[in-house]
């Protein structure tokens, strides 16, 4: 492996970052209007158990960021590997995202019914990130399933998980 030196080529540094397996979300909130609003992201994590915070990380322009300010409230909902149409739609611009979806509304917010998992959570925290966000959310209410398999993400494609028994 030959180190790259800065300034760093920005599709390898995107490559690069893509040998990282990751899970595939979709960050949804409701603006203060009742529009709903939504993005597709694999930049997530878990923060603390205690206090329960995650976090996620958004572009500086990304369209979510005003109805999570705004409201103070988002939910992460990861996604089974089912719902591949449902991460790619909200990766789309000028559509009904949330169509030909089942939601619920959790404490405000709408969570993807047959999400593996999913939570709730108020706005704790929001830093600047370079060109992203880093948005910090106090899990309020989590639910799980674990008869689904995760949808994953490497390498720019998605990915399905093989576990044996």
């Amino acid at each position: 492996m030959t180190p790259a030196a800065p300034p760093f080529d920005a599709r390898a540094l995107r490559d690069a970052f893509g040998c990282f397996a990751t899970g595939v979300t979709v960050i949804t909130t409701q603006d203060d209007a009742g529009n709903r609003l939504g993005l597709t992201a694999n930049s997530f994590t878990s923060v603390s158990l205690d206090p329960p915070l995650l976090l996620f990380c958004p572009a500086n322009n990304a369209s979510i960021l005003p109805g999570i300010h705004t409201s103070g409230r988002f939910a992460v909902n990861i996604l089974a590997n089912a719902s591949q149409a449902v991460a790619d739609r909200f990766t789309r611009k000028n559509i009904d995202r949330f169509a030909d979806a089942s939601w619920e509304d959790w404490d405000g917010v709408p969570v993807l019914a047959d999400a593996k998992a999913a939570f709730a959570c108020t706005l704790h925290a929001d830093h600047d990130g370079g060109d992203h966000r880093i948005i910090v959310g106090r899990i309020t209410r989590f639910g799980l399933n674990t008869t689904r398999e995760l949808l994953l993400y490497l390498h720019g494609r998605y990915r399905r998980l093989d576990v044996g028994s």
